[in-house]
């Protein structure tokens, strides 16, 4: 198909798809940017709900505060799981007909199902963790004549539901059914994430996708990005809170309580989970790895140009180097571990998790079917159109701030951290 004005082709992944070798002609990227952040962004949203779980139903006492704000956290990046792929189809009306239409006929189909139970898994949970805090705000705005302290006690009774019951067996029965909700949400969220490791693994016409260890290997690198996501993200709440605690003491504002700031003793906790599952990450990818290798299928020689030639910095100097080993040094072998040490494991972490999830959507496109050539993908920095825009680096840009906007508004009706 031409441009009647231009006479150019147009074709979807054309203007970012460089072609060597013998290549055939109907054959481009076409998974770019936009299908690299959506399993991404849901991994993101299944870690952060398993570390929120650690606390509610394995008892982890020390993660009570991070299992707070990590629950607010997944709420905040739950609607944002969809929007990668809204930003990637050419008709974006349409992609709501997966929620209205779901069924188990198609992997990406079933997608409505096991989106809409973890949503209401998600949002069930925060209501009862917050149900006492939504009354007690509706009770302590009662009686305020200001509009906008009236429009917010009314805010908060919708959000109680009209309910006032604040007895000891209310909140006890709150108390049970967030463990409960915590609990079948962790393998309804590691589902969430896997069914998008099963999309990949169930395509027979990809040699490199085609894995039955890949829904596996996304569920485990998806807890890794969500665990050191909600736990760089809280370090800098915690320590910009601190920087301002103190900058208004220092200014000679003597109501301002300075708090702590953040307490390495939780961070330690969750480092611990971090490690074991990075762990089992690193293993099922060498397995897979180590298992093509030994197979050697017909598929394996030009798997093997990919690997070990035309992306080998991309796979085994940024995503195993720079995003696996050096983080697992940083994080095992200080004695006494810092915040800026952790901090920088935590970001490399989030880059190495995102850099699997480039070398599999991007890297398994990246050879033809011809099993003779190649094609690279040059992201688009600046849009001149909306095409460019969306599949660009300020499309996933703005899906990476999304959350991040979410939550700022979340939690100004709701504390997701306590300071105390």
């Amino acid at each position: 198909m031409t441009d009647a004005a231009t006479g150019e082709l147009i074709v979807h992944g054309a203007e970012w798809t460089t072609k060597q070798l013998f290549v055939y002609p109907n054959e481009f990227i076409y998974w770019s940017i936009q299908i690299v952040m959506y399993p991404y962004m849901t991994g993101l949203v299944a870690g952060a709900f398993v570390l929120s779980s650690l606390y509610h139903v394995f008892g982890q006492k020390d993660l009570k505060d991070m299992a707070r704000f990590s629950l607010v956290f997944s709420l905040c990046l739950l609607p944002v799981a969809m929007m990668p792929l809204q930003f990637h189809l050419q008709q974006p009306l349409r992609g709501v007909n997966v929620m209205f239409t779901p069924h188990f006929t198609s992997a990406i189909a079933a997608f409505g199902f096991v989106f809409s139970a973890y949503a209401v898994i998600v949002i069930s949970e925060v209501w009862f963790e917050y149900r006492q805090y939504f009354i007690e705000q509706s009770i302590a705005l009662k009686g305020k004549k200001s509009t906008n302290e009236t429009l917010l006690r009314w805010f908060y009774y919708t959000l109680a539901l009209g309910s006032r019951d604040l007895s000891e067996k209310a909140i006890a029965v709150d108390k049970k059914a967030v463990t409960i909700l915590a609990a079948i949400g962790i393998p309804v969220a590691c589902f969430l994430h896997g069914y998008a490791g099963f999309i990949f693994g169930s395509v027979k016409a990809n040699a490199l996708w085609m894995s039955p260890l890949m829904p596996v290997i996304f569920i485990m690198s998806a807890v890794v990005s969500g665990i050191a996501l909600c736990m760089l993200t809280y370090i800098i709440i915690m320590q910009w809170k601190k920087f301002q605690a103190v900058l208004a003491k220092g200014m000679g504002d003597e109501s301002v309580v300075v708090i702590e700031g953040v307490q390495m003793d939780v961070l330690s906790k969750a480092t611990r989970y971090l490690l074991g599952f990075l762990i089992a990450a690193i293993t099922l990818e060498l397995l897979d790895l180590i298992f093509r290798g030994y197979t050697a299928m017909k598929s394996w020689d030009i798997l093997r140009e990919v690997m070990f030639k035309a992306d080998f910095f991309k796979i085994f100097i940024l995503q195993y180097g720079l995003g696996n080993l050096i983080p697992f040094l940083l994080l095992v072998v200080p004695k006494q571990q810092t915040i800026k040490k952790l901090t920088i494991a935590l970001v490399l972490l989030l880059f190495g998790v995102f850099m699997m999830r480039w070398n599999v959507v991007i890297g398994g496109q990246a050879f033809s079917l011809s099993f003779a050539g190649y094609m690279h993908y040059t992201l688009p920095i600046i849009p001149h159109s909306m095409e460019t825009y969306k599949e660009g680096l300020f499309g996933a840009l703005t899906v990476v701030a999304t959350p991040y906007l979410l939550f700022w508004i979340v939690s100004k009706f709701v504390p997701s951290i306590r300071y105390s």
